[in-house]
């Protein structure tokens, strides 16, 4: 296969959906050599600011001198940054190389009638092939869906599991209280192993406390009130966390310094295991680090954000990060969601602050929330409301209401924020 043919090939395969287990993934690594036993990885698993933290980890170790791997979803801009190594996306030709080879290994389990596996199954078997072959001193592996059951979870040669912050989301797969889902979450925890949790919910903090007890783990857990001195800002923010002092990101939003600070303890547990991170290689990877979709700051005058807040928790924080940053503006919104999440709970915590929110469909997903559907659900809330024909009509439509000293929120699903950031700079890129 080419490039082309293997997107194609890949487009196919998407059709059998989302499947938990790990039976497939099993019989698909064992026909492709088992790469992922030649590998170390860090396994990040939590609801949200799993990649975030995956931002500011895979940036220290590159920037440290360990050839790095990570692993993503979903991705925004191109279809390659889902793999990348040192932050350099996969070469199309290494794609096509090894989608080929996953299909042959897929033709056999399709005859042997050993199960068909899902996209991201196959995705993630291309990822473990293409760090073999780069070999990768680490991978930063962050899960698809939950933990357990997740097709990143065949792995056994974990080196330290982070678990950023789980709240209530996918309820229909990983169960309907915060206990249940941790569960899920913690399933990635292997035995003699460090782990690293962020501060969670009395609930989700005793099971993953349970969990490393039972598989002889020691647990790292971020302190909150270790967290002083924060200076927030867009585009750059400071901290102080324990000895760590005035650490600065470039990540905004308000729960940003609280995905620092577990970034900042999984690197003491790093250490632990041998890693060399010297203090001026930490404070360097913080800073540097860069995780788009997440309350990014694209444009000024006025100010335009995209945020990736599909779920009530998410939902929260973007509530938390306009009251810091926004306070007095006038806010216009472009939101779009699945029909499958917490909408109405999303709106409740958002559209209060509207000035006018303009609604969209997320293009080409089956689970999309119709625009009208969406704008007559948030007009109950915030009567200011229309739907859009399209994402690029709402961002247009957005950009002439706002005043320069005004700001466009865009957020939602991940899947409609590159059509949007497309439309801000009147780019139409090819997804490659």
């Amino acid at each position: 296969m080419n490039y082309e043919e293997a997107r194609v090939y890949l487009d196919e395969i998407s059709k059998y959906g989302s499947v938990l287990g790990l039976e497939n993934m099993r019989e698909l690594l064992v026909r492709l050599g088992n790469p992922q036993e030649d590998l170390k990885f860090i396994h990040i698993s939590g609801t949200n600011g799993k990649g975030s933290v995956l931002a500011y980890l895979s940036t220290i170790l590159s920037g440290a001198g360990y050839r790095t791997g990570r692993y993503i979803s979903p991705t925004l801009f191109s279809y390659r940054e889902r793999i990348q190594v040192d932050e350099k996306e996969i070469e199309k030709d290494a794609l096509a190389r090894h989608v080929t080879a996953i299909s042959q290994a897929v033709k056999d389990m399709e005859e042997r009638h050993a199960g068909t596996p899902t996209l991201f199954e196959v995705e993630t078997a291309l990822a473990f092939l293409y760090f073999r072959e780069k070999n990768c001193d680490v991978v930063v592996l962050e899960t698809g869906l939950g933990g357990a059951l997740d097709a990143t979870n065949v792995i056994t040669t974990t080196l330290l599991e982070v678990i950023a912050s789980i709240s209530m989301d996918h309820m229909e797969f990983l169960g309907n209280t915060l206990g249940e889902i941790a569960v899920q979450k913690a399933g990635i925890i292997k035995p003699h192993t460090q782990v690293v949790s962020a501060c969670q919910k009395e609930e989700a903090a005793r099971v993953i406390e349970e969990a490393c007890k039972a598989r002889e783990c020691s647990l790292r857990t971020v302190r909150e009130n270790r967290i002083t001195e924060v200076s927030y800002g867009l585009g750059e923010q400071r901290f102080t966390y324990g000895k760590w002092k005035e650490v600065v990101i470039s990540l905004s939003g308000s729960y940003q310094v609280k995905n620092a600070a577990l970034a900042l303890e999984a690197v003491e547990a790093l250490r632990k295991l041998g890693f060399s991170l010297s203090d001026a290689q930490v404070y360097a990877g913080m800073k540097k680090a860069c995780w788009r979709g997440r309350f990014t700051w694209v444009a000024k005058e006025p100010d335009v954000i995209i945020d990736g807040a599909h779920n009530p928790a998410a939902a929260l924080e973007l509530q938390r990060s306009i009251e810091l940053y926004f306070k007095g503006k006038n806010l216009y919104y472009v939101f779009g969601v699945f029909r499958d999440k917490d909408y109405q709970k999303i709106i409740e915590l958002t559209a209060p602050y509207a000035k006018h929110i303009i609604t969209v469909e997320t293009p080409g997903n089956p689970r999309a929330l119709p625009a009208k559907e969406l704008c007559a659900a948030v007009k109950k809330v915030n009567p200011s409301a229309e739907a859009a024909d399209s994402v690029t009509a709402a961002v247009k439509k957005s950009l002439e209401y706002a005043g320069k000293d005004d700001a466009v929120i865009i957020f939602g699903s991940l899947s409609f924020l590159k059509d949007a950031v497309n439309a801000i700079s009147g780019e139409g890129k090819e997804n490659e």
